[in-house]
């Protein structure tokens, strides 16, 4: 079993090094791709594919990372990966010429391109891009992990979610749904008339929850201080002072454990309204994830684990004592 993992890191270590000389072959040849700056992309990927047949027979330009690659003589197919997907190309000798083939099939997977050609359907009905230009903008130095199996280690995901965001897809959602929550969250807010606030990170006593904090020293007073925990204490100083709805979307530190679920910095929201009960607050939270489920997921019904979370219907109301007699 040892000699097994020997064998693989030296495999992966010869890799690696004919990946940088490569490099070093280009970089020789004048032709290094790291002082390449700039690409002016003109479409992306799932745009192609959507509108198809205004763009069928039209020059356009994409960048992305080489995905996959399978060399045929004289010609070949690619597929190249963006910010929207993914899209094949088909790069022929004669269309790009040969010292531009020969450069591309040197390229590895994982290399960042900018792509230039014809809109096209292939005979198994494929829409891809016939290349006219394959401009190599950056070399891969490392290698991704092996594509049949995917990346499924889950210390690697979560210490390289740069990584994880390349070989998984779905991830690539999870982010983007979480900027629109942000976005939204602030346009609800903002409709109701609160105001966003920012308050001190760096505290002298980290109130507002139950947690250990993150001790540092403060130089320019020769005094130690606190990475906050909450952003409960200042907010509520704000409504003292006169500020009657103010909302903090914020990071907050805690020194505790860590694992999949748990991180020692993360982002809280903390909002404060005046002249208002419990009751007009979770009205007010209850028509916030309405909202939110409607304008970001398209529904105020969900599925989650093969749940299906109706949030249309009235939330139910009821005390804590009330929840753990019905559900334990």
């Amino acid at each position: 079993m040892a000699g097994e993992k020997n064998g693989q890191a030296q495999d992966i270590n010869q890799l690696l090094k004919v990946r940088r000389e490569k490099l070093k072959e280009l970089q020789d040849n004048g032709k290094d791709p790291f002082v390449i700056t700039k690409y002016d992309v003109s479409h992306h990927s799932q745009e192609v594919k959507d509108n198809f047949e205004t763009l069928e027979g039209q020059t356009v330009t994409l960048a992305g990372r080489v995905m996959s690659k399978r060399v045929m003589g004289k010609a070949s197919f690619c597929h190249i990966q963006d910010l929207q997907g993914m899209i094949q190309s088909y790069v022929a000798r004669d269309s790009i010429g040969e010292e531009e083939y020969k450069a591309f099939k040197k390229m590895d997977i994982g290399d960042i391109v900018g792509l230039k050609g014809e809109v096209f359907r292939t005979k198994t009905g494929e829409i891809s891009i016939h290349a006219a230009e394959v401009t190599l903008l950056s070399k891969s130095l490392q290698i991704l992990p092996e594509k049949f199996h995917g990346l499924t280690n889950t210390d690697i995901r979560y210490r390289q979610r740069y990584v994880d965001l390349i070989m998984n897809p779905e991830v690539k959602d999870t982010f983007i749904k979480r900027s629109q929550i942000l976005k939204e969250i602030r346009k609800f807010l903002d409709g109701r008339g609160f105001m966003e606030v920012e308050t001190p990170m760096l505290v002298s006593n980290a109130g507002g929850a139950a947690a250990r904090p993150f001790e540092t020293h403060y130089n320019a007073l020769d005094e130690d201080v606190k990475l906050r925990i909450s952003l409960e204490l200042y907010l509520k100083r704000l409504i003292v002072g006169g500020l009657e709805r103010v909302y903090e979307i914020g990071r907050v530190f805690r020194n505790e454990g860590v694992d999949t679920r748990h991180n020692p910095e993360f982002t809280l929201m903390e909002l404060y309204q005046a002249y208002t009960d419990y009751e007009g607050m979770m009205e007010l939270t209850e028509s916030m994830f309405r909202y939110l489920a409607e304008t970001v997921c398209g529904s105020a019904v969900l599925s989650y684990n093969d749940t299906i979370i109706d949030m249309s219907k009235p939330f139910e109301r009821i005390t804590m004592i009330d929840a753990v007699k019905k559900y334990s």
